[in-house]
């Protein structure tokens, strides 16, 4: 990351460091349970990375990692409605602007969940949205299964994305193959 220019917009998701992956209901209960990402959160070293990284900044799980002061968190409402798994999640950004919610049911989500994590489409098209019209570059360090790729490509933006696990690199790039799953 440090080689590459700065991009407009860093959108993220990076490993919270919760162990997720030790959920019966989200990881073990797909066949995912063997997976070891999310033992530890980002060093802060590569925090700073990604902090220098992009002028606009989103890092989804923000609440978990030691940040600046947030004026303008962004909240994933997922209308789970009382049932045992998450309500809602956070992300933290340097936008100006106010807190904003996103309300939308992980359930059944383009086309089904590639990685536990995955964040809807939906989602990353609207933090684009909120970060401005002039974003041109987007730059995303934790790729995962490749959402904010599919919306940058969608969106006509040059984007990067940095991925270390192969089988998430090549579900990311049958992502890239697809039509587009919505539209702009």
């Amino acid at each position: 990351m440090p080689t590459l220019d700065k991009a407009d917009l860093v959108l993220t998701d990076p490993p919270y460091g919760i162990s997720i992956t030790k959920s019966d209901r989200l990881s073990v209960s797909k066949g995912r349970g063997s997976e070891k990402w999310d033992n530890s959160p980002p060093t802060r070293e590569e925090i700073n990375l990604v902090l220098k990284a992009g002028n606009k900044i989103i890092i989804w799980g923000g609440n978990y990692f030691d940040l600046p002061t947030c004026r303008g968190f962004l909240i994933w409402d997922k209308k789970n409605d009382g049932r045992d798994f998450g309500e809602c999640e956070f992300a933290w950004t340097n936008l100006k602007t106010v807190s904003r919610i996103h309300r939308q049911r992980p359930q059944n989500m383009d086309g089904g969940k590639k990685h536990t994590t995955q964040k809807p489409l939906s989602l990353f098209f609207w933090c684009v949205h909120l970060a401005g019209n002039e974003i041109q570059t987007i730059i995303d360090p934790y790729m995962g299964s490749g959402t904010t790729l599919r919306v940058g490509k969608d969106l006509g933006k040059k984007t990067i994305s940095i991925e270390i696990k192969e089988k998430y690199c090549e579900i990311a790039a049958k992502r890239l193959e697809q039509e587009s799953l919505f539209s702009v």
